[in-house]
């Protein structure tokens, strides 16, 4: 019994320092992280706005005068989780930028969300950075109606149907030649559930082609060299005298008369 008993206590113990069951409720987010140096590109079209890097991502919503803003993301289960937010800023419409530094802008984040608590019911931007990784990217449409922009890590692409996909479809694309960046854009408000985007480097196409070039000259090859022992085989028959279509085509079965016993 006694082990039974340290056996349940020390799972319970596991499970709320993971915070999976908040026994202890929200916790602070890292004052320290939340302070992390990240510049923001302010200036968007859409009412979301997100930066692809290769390990990490930046994300810029509007805010219309909410006193908190809640985030989350989804494990391969499809249970929600928090967002584990560094290098938070709050833009005001005035353009004035804030930190969570001697300010009323702060995270909390419990085992199915993070909670980003606003400055007095303030309306604008709020920006934070987290963690990525991959040749794909996914977020929950956390407000309906917001239009959507996802800007990928340089030298990535999406067009090639087998080797990338968006959705929702309705998306259009543009290319930054000078920094080698792609953004896909939904222009139109998003009404489902989240965005996805899987996208590949430019040099995996040439890969992909080349495979396939190899594949096409291999099957080629091998077609033509099976079609020349067939001729060969056929050109041995004829000299050997035992070409069996010759055979069956000179064969009248008519001719031979009727079976013996009945002439």
């Amino acid at each position: 019994m006694q082990r039974r008993h340290l056996a349940l206590l020390s799972v319970l113990a596991l499970v709320a320092l993971a915070g999976c069951t908040g026994l202890f409720g929200p916790e602070e987010v890292d004052e320290g992280k939340l302070n992390e140096n990240a510049t923001y590109d302010w200036e968007t079209e859409t009412n979301a706005s997100i930066t692809l890097n290769r390990t990490s991502y930046r994300a810029v919503y509007d805010i219309p005068n909410n006193s908190s803003y809640t985030i989350y993301n989804r494990d391969d289960l499809g249970r929600e989780e928090g967002v584990p937010v560094r290098a938070l800023r709050f833009r005001f419409d005035n353009g004035t930028v804030i930190s969570a530094a001697n300010s009323s802008l702060t995270a909390r984040q419990t085992g199915r969300s993070t909670v980003i608590d606003l400055p007095n019911n303030s309306s604008g931007q709020v920006a934070y950075t987290a963690e990525r990784m991959g040749k794909s990217f996914a977020t929950p449409v956390y407000t309906n109606g917001y239009t959507y922009a996802v800007t990928l890590p340089p030298g990535r692409r999406v067009g090639i149907p087998l080797l990338s996909q968006a959705t929702p479809g309705n998306y259009e694309t543009d290319t930054n030649e000078a920094t080698n960046r792609m953004t896909v854009t939904w222009s139109e408000p998003v009404d489902q559930r989240a965005i996805r985007v899987r996208f590949y480097l430019e040099r995996d196409l040439y890969i992909f082609g080349g495979l396939a070039l190899v594949a096409i000259v291999i099957g080629s090859v091998g077609t033509v060299y099976y079609w020349r022992q067939l001729q060969e085989v056929r050109r041995r028959r004829q000299e050997a005298g035992i070409d069996l279509e010759e055979e069956y085509e000179d064969d009248d079965l008519g001719d031979d008369g009727p079976p013996p016993g009945m002439r």
